[in-house]
């Protein structure tokens, strides 16, 4: 028993560093498709339309928890869609590095969701983790121009945006412990289709594209590579205590790190790095705590 206990936890770690490593380079193939004349919204939709070869089957299977919980269940679509949408977008359009790590941080959204939704009071270790990253922020947001942090770009918005979409979809997801994962898993993937294809409609955007071909790598994307990372992770954070999961899928900072570096020109300051580090930093402490809201920062399993 103690031998195959090993093996999984094997696994789970193998499972839970390629799944990060997959999403440090997400970017790569979301920028491919755009050099095919797709842009991010389109991108998005139809990346995420091809997990509907995972949808369908799943919808058929546990239809009655749709009908269970279905409020809490659109709350967890809504968050995940906006999360996905604009974490897209964001590393579409400003650099990949600076982008993530803003997404990482959550602690500051989890910790006061957990605060002010959950009544949860918070501890020192709590306190000081909004500190650090508050701090990270503060470095990284800095703007000589003005004088004081403030997001510089449109990307830097999306960025933090998705990270609070975060904190807000795991907070869902906590609140529907009654729920089969594979049920929440759907939710996610439904709610990126409606957020980005109700934007499509509302900004009266037409697919137009000068490579009819690249509409198909898009679904393949979503059916490959998207389906790969959420059930890698989904498999790793099931078998290994959440503190340790969401330590690990912090390496999805250095793929994307080394992945930027090497294939594009795209370089953060020194000031920017110090910040970023400071914001890691808090994300592993949240990832430690044991709270009611549990360590979103490394949640990732449900980031999908």
């Amino acid at each position: 028993m103690q031998a195959h206990t090993q093996h999984t936890s094997v696994f789970a770690v193998i499972s839970l560093l390629v799944s990060a490593t997959l999403w440090g380079v997400f970017w790569y193939p979301l920028r491919w498709l755009e050099h095919f004349g797709l842009h991010g919204v389109w991108i998005t939709f139809l990346v995420y339309c091809g997990t509907l070869i995972y949808c369908v089957p799943i919808i058929g299977r546990h239809y009655r928890d749709f009908a269970r919980q279905p409020i809490r269940l659109l709350l967890i679509a809504l968050s995940s869609g906006w999360c996905n949408t604009a974490f897209i977008l964001a590393v579409l359009e400003g650099e990949v590095v600076r982008v993530i790590l803003l997404f990482y941080l959550s602690p500051i959204w989890a910790t006061l969701l957990a605060r002010l939704v959950l009544k949860e009071r918070l501890t020192r270790v709590a306190y000081l983790t909004l500190f650090i990253a508050f701090a990270g922020a503060m470095l990284m947001l800095w703007s000589p121009e003005v004088g004081y942090p403030w997001p510089q770009s449109r990307a830097d918005w999306m960025g933090l945006s998705s990270g609070l979409a975060f904190a807000l979809l795991n907070l869902f997801i906590h609140m529907t412990d009654d729920v089969k994962i594979q049920t929440k898993t759907v939710s996610s993937w439904l709610g990126v289709i409606l957020v980005a294809g109700g934007s499509l409609l509302v900004l009266g955007d037409p697919l137009t594209v000068h490579e009819p071909i690249a509409t198909l790598y898009a679904l393949l994307v979503g059916m490959t590579l998207t389906g790969a990372m959420t059930w890698l992770v989904v498999y790793g954070v099931t078998h290994m205590p959440v503190h340790r999961s969401a330590t690990i899928l912090l390496f999805e900072v250095v793929a994307a790190a080394v992945s930027t570096y090497l294939l594009t020109e795209e370089r953060m300051s020194t000031r920017e790095w110090i910040g970023g580090l400071a914001v890691i930093l808090a994300a592993y402490f949240s990832a430690r705590q044991h709270t009611a809201l549990p360590a979103v920062t490394g949640d990732a399993h449900e980031r999908i």
